[in-house]
């Protein structure tokens, strides 16, 4: 088959603003697959311009199969709806597949809302796409394929059986020959890739929104991962590997094999990440290899520095390992970026206050402020359902704007509350001296560039929230607003059918 692939331009503030783009990791990795079977593949990455809707209907040309998808699957979900009925009303028999994390829970609402998308691929797609364009070769029935939702021949949506989620993730390899490496930048024109040494994550935080859409926790080949990050070094002039990983670090054993083959490729190539924090403390004698190998920043998911909400949301850390995981990471040249989620229902300036004093003690090199914005199959939803909805636009539900209303604040104080507390953190005189003065230049270089970043999205947020936030002040409910919770259908797939040393659980 001719299949061509569409990562959608993104509207987020994070994809707009900086001049670096990264690779579709998630469109490239149902590619490689496709290609071994002898299917014809291409990519539109629109992120690039970002090319308009017109333009990227001009691009299709006349292919058997169109494929939508994207990382932020939720706020891109109205871009990929367009250009989904713009290919359909120029090419009324095109058949569009749709998937990512937000069509694998809401396939419902997608089929019934618009003739545009015909299938939807639920869970990981390398495996169902797989089946789904051989089965369409064929001429078969949908119904044969699992892991799918459809549209049948009245109209009528329905789901196939659930798929199985993949035991050897070093089955399946990513359809790198699709992109040109040289486009591809972090960090201020670092070339770079994203890349999964894992998937899921073993803790229980009940607001994550891809705890379940992976299913179970599962890594690759610390060997076989390693010797590819190489390979991209070596043939592709790739210097910076941005893992996608909810939490790489889970087993301790198969992440010390993954820094020992690192070490041994002798590449000089940086990683950057997220982890947990008591990851990091768990091994604080083997950090020198994290940094050996090239490990150079991680984000720390504190989420929050209040007990109390640390306890609502189930997350499991605790202020003190927090902040010896943050010096731990100093003591070895290791960045640390600690994100911090604002907007939970009872919160007051004394909270942001005190919270805003534990950033300080906590002393990490860059914060990420981010707004608690709950998915409908997450446990958390059905603690939320009667919140009220000020923000019904969804592409500003990426994280980076409010879109529940608070008992105690409104959405200007909150606002400026944020924006206060990170020019306080950012601006103090310790992370000034660490941006001017590292003893690691490569270190200074990609500070910089993050303040650099920082300060423009910054006084973006501030200026949108002025001039073109307009938020409800008598909006529905959540569960009114995305409908009834399914954190009974969390999990996406079926778990993995056999028993690998990639299943080990975390050690």
């Amino acid at each position: 088959m001719n299949i061509v692939l569409i990562n959608p331009p993104h509207t987020a503030i994070g994809s707009r603003i900086p001049d670096d783009h990264l690779p579709p990791l998630g469109l490239l990795s149902v590619a490689g697959p496709l290609i071994d079977d002898g299917h014809a593949v291409r990519l539109i990455d629109a992120e690039f311009g970002p090319m308009t809707i017109s333009e990227i209907v001009g691009q299709i040309g006349g292919p058997d199969l169109v494929l939508i998808g994207h990382s932020g699957s939720t706020s891109a979900h109205p871009t990929a709806r367009a250009i989904a009925e713009a290919i359909k009303s120029r090419h009324p028999g095109m058949l569009i597949v749709y998937g990512g994390v937000f069509p694998t829970y809401h396939w419902r609402e997608v089929l019934a809302e618009s003739q545009a998308f015909d299938i939807v691929v639920r869970g990981e797609g390398e495996e169902t796409m797989r089946r789904l364009a051989a089965t369409l070769a064929a001429a078969g029935a949908l119904a044969t394929v699992p892991g799918i939702a459809f549209r049948d021949s009245g109209d009528d949506v329905r789901q196939t059986a659930p798929a199985q989620a993949i035991a050897d993730l070093d089955a399946y390899r990513v359809g790198w020959e699709l992109i040109d490496h040289s486009r591809y930048s972090y960090w201020g024109g670092k070339r770079a890739v994203v890349l999964q040494f894992s998937r899921g994550c073993p803790h229980l935080c009940n607001y994550c929104g891809q705890r379940g859409f992976w299913t179970r926790w599962r890594h690759r080949s610390p060997e076989l991962f390693a010797r590819e990050i190489a390979r991209l070094y070596r043939e592709h002039g790739v210097e910076l590997i941005n893992l996608a990983d909810e939490n790489p670090t889970s087993s301790r054993k198969a992440w010390l094999a993954f820094l020992e083959a690192m070490i041994a490729e002798d590449v000089p190539v940086q990683i950057v990440g997220s982890t947990r924090a008591d990851d990091i403390v768990r091994d604080a004698d083997i950090l020198h290899l994290y940094r050996k190998a090239g490990v150079v920043r991680w984000l720390l998911g504190m989420e929050n520095t209040d007990e109390a909400t640390l306890a609502l949301i189930k997350k499991g850390g605790a202020r003190a390992t927090d902040r010896e995981a943050i010096r731990l990471l100093r003591q070895h040249d290791i960045l640390s970026m600690a994100t911090w989620v604002v907007g939970f229902e009872e919160e007051r300036l004394s909270d942001l206050w005190r919270g805003f004093r534990q950033l300080l003690s906590y002393d990490p090199d860059q914060i990420q402020a981010l707004y608690v914005t709950p998915h409908r199959w997450t446990p958390f939803f059905r603690i939320a359902r009667d919140r009220q909805v000020i923000e019904t636009d969804i592409r500003k539900w990426d994280y980076k704007h409010q879109v529940l209303k608070m008992k105690h604040l409104s959405p200007a104080a909150l606002v400026a509350s944020v924006k206060l507390i990170e020019v306080a953190v950012q601006a103090r005189p310790k992370a000034l001296m660490r941006i001017l003065f590292h003893r690691d230049a490569e270190q200074r270089h990609s500070m910089r560039w993050y303040t650099r970043m920082g300060r423009r999205v910054w006084f973006h947020e501030i200026f949108e929230f002025v001039f073109h936030r307009r938020h409800l002040k008598d909006g529905p409910r959540l569960e009114s607003f995305w409908g009834a919770p399914q954190d009974a259908e969390e999990e996406s797939m079926l778990r993995p059918k056999r028993a690998t040393k990639s299943l080990d659980a975390a050690e």
